[in-house]
């Protein structure tokens, strides 16, 4: 379910309908032809995603771009799958071109929850501990073999220099709107921070809407499209985009995370963010209150840092 900004010019989408999909489904794998197809509301950005019957679900790439991350979420799902503590999605079947669409597609099992929010949230903390505890997992998967950073997953695991010109271009565009000094500095402290070069496995996009709930706890994570091996730091920016101060300190000590590392993951919250921002300067909806709220949460959890530990 994937909106999280991307590099470089937004890839060109197709759009799919239910009708379509009952024919790729009717050609492609005739034992679930007499299944309903029905669109899934809020399916992402991604993929176009659908109900296929009560308990599958069909996902189709909305752009070639996207149609990358097919093949590996094959390969690496089924493995990922037995080592982690939460249900994530797990393909059934993987469909081809046909009845119009020109790209790979999946099959999956329906996992049952509603996307995160602050709001509906049971316990904050304990929320931040599971989902500390499920990426310490990830992270402890075996790496050989995993895909590194690249186009598959918009450079997920490289470095935030990969970024930087979309950041200053934010800022530029977020001038006398927030305060762009304090930006500057935040995300430069990040572009500094050094990555040892320990790679892991990483999500890729921990965001609300791929962390399910089922009253209030974290139930499954989905949607690892830009999953991938590298410096798992980009999991990190949920910290500040969903996470309460309290559950932001469990979170950190959980996955006892160094101070460079904390540094890059804010970047890449900062980066979200700040793209978030520039786009919806002027903007009177949530949407735009949130990505505003989420910048002011990034600048104060910095400059309490700063005060705690005063530059020499």
């Amino acid at each position: 379910m994937s909106s999280t900004p991307h590099l470089g010019p937004v890839p060109r989408r197709i759009t799919v309908d239910a009708d379509q999909v009952h024919r790729l489904v009717r050609e492609q794998f005739p034992q679930w032809a007499s299944l309903p197809v029905q669109p899934v509301a809020k399916g992402g950005w991604d993929n176009w995603t659908f109900h296929l019957g009560p308990r599958m679900s069909v996902r189709l790439p909305s752009a070639a771009e996207y149609a990358l991350a097919v093949d590996k979420e094959h390969r690496w799902l089924p493995a990922l799958a037995p080592r982690l503590p939460l249900p994530i999605p797990t393909p059934l079947a993987k469909g081809g071109p046909g009845a119009g669409y020109p790209y790979s597609w999946s099959v999956y099992p329906w996992l049952d929850g509603e996307p995160a929010s602050a709001d509906n949230i049971a316990d904050p903390v304990r929320f931040a501990l599971d989902l500390a505890g499920f990426l310490a997992a990830l992270q402890r998967v075996d790496t050989t073999d995993g895909p590194r950073p690249g186009q598959h997953n918009w450079f997920r695991g490289g470095t935030l220099r990969t970024y930087d010109g979309q950041a200053q271009r934010a800022l530029t565009a977020l001038g006398g709107h927030v305060d762009v000094d304090l930006a500057r500095e935040i995300w430069q402290s990040a572009l500094d921070a050094r990555w040892d070069g320990a790679q892991s496995w990483f999500h890729g996009d921990v965001a609300q809407g791929n962390l399910l709930l089922i009253d209030g706890e974290l139930a499954a994570v989905i949607d690892f499209g830009t999953c991938g091996v590298g410096d798992p730091a980009c999991d990190l920016a949920v910290a500040w985009t969903l996470l309460t101060a309290d559950g932001r300190h469990a979170f950190r000590e959980r996955l006892s995370v160094d101070e460079a590392t904390w540094r890059r993951g804010r970047g890449w919250a900062l980066w979200k963010t700040l793209v978030t921002c520039s786009s919806t300067v002027g903007d009177a909806d949530e949407p735009a209150a949130r990505a505003l709220r989420v910048l002011g949460g990034i600048f104060s959890e910095y400059t309490a840092g700063a005060v705690r530990s005063p530059k020499p």
